[in-house]
């Protein structure tokens, strides 16, 4: 089942196994059985010491296991064989089943152990897909370290009909005591949020009590990843507050043009952004949404940062590093059937649409590339783009027109996506050449048209452009003072990763510039001593 090198770094990883506990496997005669089997008799004969494993279980879902040490009441299920983007989801469950502590805030996992509630979740996942590992990992580790909590993964592909009979159509999505939960990628943190209702309360009364920061980001992507580490380098107090580390980075598949890193995933990039900036004194709030943003009342002032839950922070100096979100088509339909066949990401929801027919909307690099995607996996493929050429580069385009289950609409205006009994189950768009009107009939649209900045929340305090971007100079600076802004939210005209880390670096050293340029007033330094004594 493992290669030779796999199986050295797996007995590598399990010498940190502490604790004695045992896998319970339920098989059939079926071939993915047998698979499941030789993964499992792998990962038993390499810390023989510490893993047992038992083929007699009894569960309805075959192939599957659980892990276990004996008396914890652990409650994790595997329905699938977790290869793929799950095989590290699999090994952090081995480690913290056998007793290795996760590499989580302290709070955290004290507040998971404090649930005093019983929760029943099934997390749908696809092997292919990069954004349910988070999902996937964080309620493993919930029920790892809380008995009351039973976490069950499925493999999509693998319990196809389940997807059927709960009308899945994106994954990760989650059921929690046989409702739906949520769907989309999640941290441990916003899981524990939603089902730990004095969370948000608590979380707003210690986020107002930090002292000011003198660099505050909003944002935790490749900008505001490079703000925090120029400014922490400087030696200010430096925070990030974002909804989650990596921002937009976490949904891209392949990084192929950054400069010194000849090719890497979004999520690994992410990861390794957010421990850069963990090697500096920075303080991360993650899972934290901004509401509003305060301008100073005089030059050098605190600037007030709002959260949706109420907690504000404050900082002389603030750098918006909010990036943008996948855009809509805004068509009838579009928002009646998200998750139940409109998708934004193929990487993830392809496989659940295998054998099927999908439309992808766009023509651009990531159109063009997510429709090559899935016509590996899919019946039929149908490009629709508004413009009369494509404008993906001419390799993609030259590789896309060779693929036999791929039809390209061009100068095509999609009007409409339609459904039955919850689903879709087509396409209208309009020949924009001669205004005729036609249909595809399809059961899955993955739109792809490109970014909106995440800027509203600013109304009209910060100037915007009429895209809603963020309006800059070369310095950063906005027309607020102490207010510096970075990346795919503001004007630059490049929406590139390589772009927002250069343009978050000079952000910081504008602040910087700033700081040692505009002297706090009286009020702001009375502020900062009346925290410190707190």
């Amino acid at each position: 089942m493992l290669d030779d090198d796999i199986k050295q770094q797996l007995t590598a990883y399990l010498e940190r196994v502490k604790e004695p506990f045992e896998m319970v496997a339920s098989l059939d005669d079926g071939d993915k059985s047998t698979e499941l089997r030789e993964l499992l008799e792998e990962i038993a004969a390499a810390r023989p010491d510490k893993i047992t494993l038992r083929t007699d279980g009894s569960d309805a879902r075959k192939p599957s296991f659980t892990l276990a040490r004996p008396g914890s009441g652990t409650q994790l299920r595997f329905a699938a064989i977790p290869m793929g983007h799950e095989f590290t989801s699999l090994i952090l469950a081995l480690l913290w089943t056998g007793g290795h502590p996760p590499k989580v805030e302290v709070d955290v996992l004290e507040q998971i152990k404090a649930l005093d509630v019983d929760l029943d979740f099934e997390v749908y996942m696809s092997l292919s897909c990069h954004n349910c590992p988070d999902v996937v990992q964080a309620l493993s580790l919930m029920s790892i370290y809380n008995p009351r909590i039973k976490t069950t993964i499925i493999d999509g592909g693998l319990f196809q009909n389940e997807i059927e009979e709960r009308e899945i159509m994106g994954v990760p999505t989650v059921f929690l005591n046989g409702a739906f939960f949520a769907n989309g990628r999640m941290s441990v943190e916003e899981i524990i949020q939603k089902v730990d209702t004095g969370a948000a309360k608590r979380d707003a009364e210690r986020l107002s009590a930090k002292a000011p920061f003198e660099v505050l980001i909003v944002g935790g992507g490749p900008a505001g990843a490079a703000a925090a580490i120029y400014a922490a380098r400087k030696g200010i107090r430096t925070g990030v507050v974002a909804e989650r580390f990596g921002g937009q980075v976490n949904d891209t598949m392949e990084i192929a043009n950054y400069p010194g890193i000849p090719e890497t995933n979004g999520p690994a990039y992410a990861a390794a952004l957010e421990q850069h900036v963990r090697n500096y004194e920075v303080d991360i709030m993650n899972t934290q949404r901004v509401a509003e943003l305060v301008p100073a009342a005089q030059p050098g002032g605190y600037v007030t940062v709002k959260l949706d839950n109420g907690g504000q922070l404050r900082s002389r100096t603030v750098i918006l590093a909010t990036g943008a979100r996948w855009r809509n088509v805004n068509v009838p339909g579009e928002q009646e059937y998200k998750t139940k066949g409109v998708a934004y990401c193929p990487h993830c929801d392809g496989p659940l649409f295998k054998g099927k027919d999908v439309a992808v909307i766009g023509g651009g690099n990531s159109g063009v590339e997510a429709a090559i995607d899935l016509a590996n996996v899919v019946k039929h493929v149908t490009v629709f783009e508004f413009l009369p050429e494509m404008k993906a580069d001419a390799v993609l385009i030259k590789k896309l027109k060779s693929l036999p289950n791929v039809t390209i609409h061009t100068n095509a205006q999609t009007t409409e996506i339609t459904g039955a009994g919850g689903k879709v189950n087509g396409l209208k768009f309009k020949h924009r050449a001669d205004g005729t009107d036609a249909k595809v009939d399809l059961e899955g649209v993955f739109v792809q048209i490109g970014l909106v900045p995440n800027t509203e929340f600013l109304g009209d305090v910060v100037e915007r452009s009429k895209f809603g971007e963020i309006v800059v100079n070369a310095r950063g600076e906005t027309n607020v003072p102490g207010v510096f802004a970075a990346g795919d939210c503001t004007t630059v005209p490049y929406k590139q990763i390589v772009v927002a880390a250069g343009a978050g670096s000079t952000a910081a050293l504008s602040a910087f510039d700033y700081l040692i340029r505009t002297p706090a007033p009286e009020s702001a330094k009375a502020q900062v001593s009346e925290a410190v004594t707190a």
